[in-house]
């Protein structure tokens, strides 16, 4: 409820200050009659609510889109270890196969953290800085997308271990593959991050509202007098509150940091 309100904090005050001074001016300056058929804002609200409607829609649309996708990165990034693990010829146990493993495991993880902090456009690099080499670090800093880059080195080593027959040929696909839909639901993502509402629905939706708070006074103060103040402000409230139903999507990006924790398939 908390944090409902502090997005509309400015909105209430604004319809509650407005609401008052109406009662004022209607009460003790103006004699003249100011009433409306209440069957005008009714029509109004009834075509916001309509359009709010189809706005919540789009904006939860996109919000369960991305849960799909990084529940998706949490399951390729398990899969991509495991092929790892399982993959790698290594049946002397040497502690160089060991340290191969570690480092792609940790790599990955690097991954799910530089990629949801590239998402909230933060520093991608700095938490990510623990995890993995210093040249790869040198490497990363070389692209604009470190996500990618690190993708990129994760394709390095695996022909690498091809080229020493620690891999074979399909093992090698297998893992691309992975790494492939690694890519692709980091580019859903972006998108889910990259693309908003068009401007002009918004502005259509916020001019519509004010007008319909704007009349609702006047349909109402004849029937409810002072109590239209609390009404009024009560369902100007509401209706800011489903404009802000867009807050859907920009949590996405409050909750990649999260995911990206909950990504951390850490190596035993």
């Amino acid at each position: 409820m908390k944090y409902v309100l502090g997005k509309i904090k400015v909105e209430i005050v604004l319809v509650l200050a407005y609401t008052i001074l109406f009662e004022i001016f209607h009460h003790y300056f103006i004699n003249l009659p100011v009433d409306i058929p209440i069957a005008i804002p009714t029509m109004i609200g009834t075509i916001i609510s309509l359009l709010l409607a189809f706005k919540s829609n789009q904006a939860y649309d996109r919000w369960w889109e991305a849960r799909i996708v990084w529940g998706a990165v949490v399951n390729d990034s398990r899969t991509l270890i495991r092929q790892v693990l399982t993959f790698y010829d290594d049946p002397d146990f040497s502690v160089e196969a060991s340290e191969f493993k570690e480092n792609f495991a940790k790599r990955q993880i690097a991954w799910c953290y530089s990629l949801g902090e590239s998402l909230r456009n933060r520093d991608a690099i700095k938490p990510i800085e623990g995890l993995i080499s210093e040249e790869e670090i040198r490497y990363i800093k070389n692209h604009q997308n470190v996500p990618n880059a690190i993708l990129m080195l994760h394709a390095r080593d695996l022909r690498t271990a091809k080229n020493e027959k620690k891999i074979n040929m399909y093992q090698q696909v297998e893992i691309d593959n992975t790494l492939s839909r690694l890519c692709d639901e980091m580019g859903k993502c972006e998108r889910i991050k990259n693309t908003i509402f068009p401007t002009t629905y918004s502005m259509y939706i916020r001019l519509t509202l004010c007008l319909f708070i704007f009349l609702l006074p006047f349909g109402l103060t004849s029937v409810l007098s002072w109590f239209a103040i609390p009404l009024i402000t009560a369902i100007g409230a509401r209706f800011f509150n489903r404009k802000n139903g867009d807050s859907f999507a920009r949590s996405v990006r409050k909750q990649t940091y999260r995911y990206a924790s909950y990504c951390n398939c850490k190596y035993n």
